[in-house]
């Protein structure tokens, strides 16, 4: 790949927007173009349409099926639903069709959309690009309340944070370290929760509504899919899991929740800060999360789920033991992307240490000067940059805003450097359209549940 800036520690890294560029260039110097339209349904009649050009079926099958495997499941896991439909292709259907497929390379991709949208996931083709429906998007406008007081909760995977609100106002935060994902009683989870949410209560008057930003899926309040609960057999998930935040929000009192993943609620954090939309929000902790708000800061129905969409093309990339896929963006924009490079970068951690205790021992060793430990996180800013590229081909973005405890102490600094070296050099007009942005210390480790604790309306009297 000519001229491509290499991260300093992973030399063998492919990014998916360079990768993406050469093909286009070579279809459209090939003669042999062809239209592809690709289209994600999801709930309540939303349509995502999304279109580009490949070769020809029957020239370069192989290359265009390689590359628009990984495309077409980015898209899948930024928009979400239960089915796709593709036109202008026949032997990428075929590919998809059998990947997508309980048995297939993709089986928990396929397992996952069914969970939670709760139909069963297909793919089907159209002959004619014009057969592929009409998009139907829908956005919402959900957060920036700061009337009242508040409870703005947010879950991490290795910590958990809360803040009371008073009109706007953070009149009391807390970080606590847990261990969700590891914890297989439900009681623990639920336990934790109630009394953060019960200490937080105790700095105000009142507790008027209760706003929740958590890793995973939610509709209507209910959580369908969380890595927090990796560890709760299906049973218990059920039973104690699904209606969790519903239920402890009952013991605090009878006042509105929202709950939101976390990544929406980044986008919203920054949005409400910028007071500007067309914003991509990043969280870079226990896993990658992200959120987006449009030009009219409203928060879209798209799943987000950008932690599971492919970012590296290399076949040899570290594999998701989650999802069993390679190169994908929880191992280079969240602390296992940390931890992933400190063997490169000759720093020793203890195997039986927390990730969360391996990255503050990486952190540490970057506030003492460690040059090595610099080029962790010049590495992750050099991913983050193109990743940011290829994000842009899914998003309309205006600002990207990175939050999470990743980009914590100086490594946040280096971190959006390198990404910005990437964007000036590589992808000029993008630098020229998008900013990045880090927010303060305090913002990038509690502002999330700040922002939360926006989210429910409070009914007028």
């Amino acid at each position: 790949m000519h001229g491509l800036i290499r991260p300093a520690l992973d030399p063998n890294f492919q990014p998916m927007a360079v990768v993406y560029r050469e093909y286009l260039k070579d279809v459209e110097k090939s003669g042999q173009a062809a239209r592809l339209v690709v289209a994600i349904e999801r709930s309540a009649g939303q349509i995502s349409v999304w279109e580009t050009k490949v070769f020809k079926d029957g020239h370069e099958d192989k290359r265009t099926i390689a590359v628009m495997d990984r495309v077409v499941k980015t898209l899948l896991w930024a928009r979400g639903g239960f089915r796709i439909k593709i036109s202008g292709h026949k032997g990428l259907y075929q590919h998809l069709k059998a990947a997508y497929a309980p048995d297939g390379a993709r089986a928990f991709d396929e397992d996952f959309m069914a969970n939670v949208y709760e139909k069963p996931f297909e793919v089907v083709y159209a002959e004619n690009p014009d057969d592929i429906a009409t998009a139907v998007e829908k956005s919402a406008s959900v957060g920036r309340h700061l009337d009242g007081c508040r409870i703005g909760f947010d879950a991490g995977g290795s910590d958990r944070k809360v803040s009371a609100v008073i009109d706007g106002e953070a009149v009391y935060s807390e970080e606590v370290v847990w261990h969700p994902k590891v914890t297989a009683d439900p009681k623990y989870h639920y336990e934790g929760i109630l009394s953060a949410m019960k200490t937080a209560a105790s700095h105000m008057p009142r507790v008027d509504a209760i706003g929740v930003s958590s890793a995973g899926v939610y509709i209507d309040n209910r959580i369908m899919v969380a890595s927090l609960f990796l560890s709760v057999n299906k049973e218990d998930f059920a039973k104690h899991v699904k209606n969790m935040y519903i239920d402890i929000a009952k013991e605090i009192g009878d006042v509105p929740l929202e709950v939101a993943n976390d990544g929406d609620v980044t986008a919203l954090a920054g949005a409400m800060s910028l007071e500007e939309g067309n914003l991509l929000g990043i969280a870079m902790g226990t896993s990658e999360a992200g959120g987006y708000v449009d030009e009219h800061m409203n928060i879209t129905g798209w799943l987000n789920e950008l932690a599971f969409a492919p970012v590296d093309f290399n076949p040899e990339a570290m594999v998701d033991e989650w999802s069993g896929d390679y190169g994908c963006g929880v191992k280079y924009f969240s602390q296992d992307g940390v931890i992933k490079l400190a063997p490169a970068a000759g720093i020793a951690l203890d195997e039986k240490a927390s990730p969360a205790e391996k990255l503050k021992v990486v952190q540490g060793e970057l506030e003492k000067g460690n040059r090595n430990a610099e080029k962790i996180f010049e590495s992750i800013g050099t991913y983050f940059g193109y990743g940011v590229a290829y994000y842009s081909l899914f998003y309309d973005i205006n600002h990207v805003l990175v939050m999470g405890r990743v980009t914590s102490g100086k490594g946040g600094s280096l971190l959006i450097k390198c990404a910005q070296e990437v964007l000036d050099k590589d992808f000029p007009e993008l630098a020229r359209k998008i900013t990045l942005h880090l927010p303060d210390e305090k913002s990038r480790r509690v502002g999330q549940s700040i922002a939360a604790a926006s989210l429910p309306e409070i009914p007028k009297k």
